[in-house]
């Protein structure tokens, strides 16, 4: 393709574009009702500060990676 033709759409048609879906994130990122789900991502690093997370079966994590490493 020629350079000219492209740089053409990419400064009308691609432009439009990229400024749409900026402008649906955005609206995304703050509609109605996310409010609690960001809450909890943002919370995620803070919920085991008290003990270690538990594994699958049970035991905590440190001691299933010490028996990874055996």
């Amino acid at each position: 393709m020629d350079y000219h033709l492209l740089r053409e759409f990419a400064d009308s048609w691609g432009l439009l574009a990229l400024t749409l879906f900026f402008v649906g994130v955005i609206v995304w990122a703050f509609r109605p009702g996310s409010a609690e789900i960001h809450r909890d991502t943002a919370e995620i690093p803070f919920r085991n500060d008290e003990r270690p997370a538990r594994g699958r079966e049970g035991t905590a994590r440190s001691a299933t990676f010490k028996e990874a490493r055996k």
